[in-house]
């Protein structure tokens, strides 16, 4: 491992410190931080020439900031001569902007793939892409991990009966899929419609019977959770016992925790991708930690092992 460093900038500290321990490794020593007329400065701090490096930065908020950071981060190892860069990115940020579904708006997320290989990353190493398609826009390996098993076990262990499993929207059905398969129960999708750029949601069905069971919601991300609870909302009307969700990205913007905490789900599980931190942590949400999938797939990539081998 001696040839193995991994970096941080400032958007989840806390996951790389925890990466690191699953490795036994030191975390690289650098310093990132913004000047008083905001440019954001680097260094790296330790020799990395021809070493492996990993960065682990979530795209997440402060959203350009902690992009920025990362770019810089990245030029600053190429720039020292580091042997193989890998943007460890657990959270893509602007991963919804994966098509232009009307006119004259960007592909921002095909962008930010631009930008991260423009800025030297050799490979990049994530957690449930918001579409399968981003891979394509990378003319790097890609390597996506899925979270699908650490939220499956944490519900296995709860031996909930009567349970199905509820896609949020026909995008994420196919891990729906693979989370009821999982958990050996019926799955069902929420058949819903979004009103213009602001987040609203208009549901419209739900495909699939959900009367008398208790409801698990599963999504990528949980944003502002407007569509969250009124997803909810429209299980219990339907019949159902209890409804229960998770995903593996709590953003949570604007008024997410307070619209959870007034909601009537039971619980919302998340994992550790972003941080969660001050009056975001309610006893309606836990957190699953997510480092040892990390640091196995860092560990896997850097020994040329197959990563695709940790989900079979």
């Amino acid at each position: 491992m001696d040839e193995l460093k991994v970096f941080n900038g400032n958007a989840n500290p806390s996951l790389a410190r925890a990466v690191t321990e699953y490795l036994k490794i030191p975390l690289g020593k650098c310093e990132v931080f913004q000047f008083s007329n905001e440019n954001i400065f680097v260094r790296i701090l330790e020799n990395v020439r021809s070493r492996d490096t990993f960065v682990i930065q979530p795209i997440s908020s402060p959203v350009n900031n902690n992009l920025v950071e990362l770019l810089i981060m990245i030029d600053a190892l190429k720039r020292a001569s580091a042997g193989r860069i890998t943007a460890v990115v657990p959270y893509y940020g602007y991963g919804r902007t994966d098509k232009k579904d009307q006119p004259r708006v960007p592909i921002t997320a095909r962008l930010i793939a631009d930008m991260l290989t423009v800025a030297g990353a050799n490979r990049l190493l994530t957690v449930d892409l918001h579409a399968e398609q981003i891979q394509g826009f990378f003319n790097i390996p890609v390597d996506e991990l899925t979270a699908l098993n650490i939220l499956s076990n944490y519900f296995k262990q709860k031996k909930l009966n009567d349970l199905v499993v509820v896609a949020t929207d026909i995008g994420i059905s196919k891990k729906a899929r693979d989370l009821a398969n999982k958990l050996n129960t019926p799955l069902a999708i929420m058949e819903k419609r979004r009103i213009g750029n602001k987040d609203q949601i208009e549901t419209l069905n739900v495909i699939g019977e959900v009367e008398g069971r208790i409801a698990l919601t599963v999504d990528d991300e949980i944003d502002t959770a407007g569509s969250l609870v009124n997803t909810v909302t429209i299980l219990i009307e339907r019949g159902a016992r209890e409804v229960y969700a998770c995903c593996t990205h709590a953003v949570f913007s604007g008024q997410a925790i307070q619209r959870i905490a007034a909601s009537p789900v039971k619980e919302v599980v998340v994992t550790d991708t972003i941080p969660l931190n001050g009056d975001k942590k309610i006893d309606k949400i836990t957190v699953l930690p997510i480092a040892s999938l990390l640091g196995e797939a860092i560990n896997r990539i850097h020994t040329g092992q197959s990563v695709g081998a940790l989900f079979e």
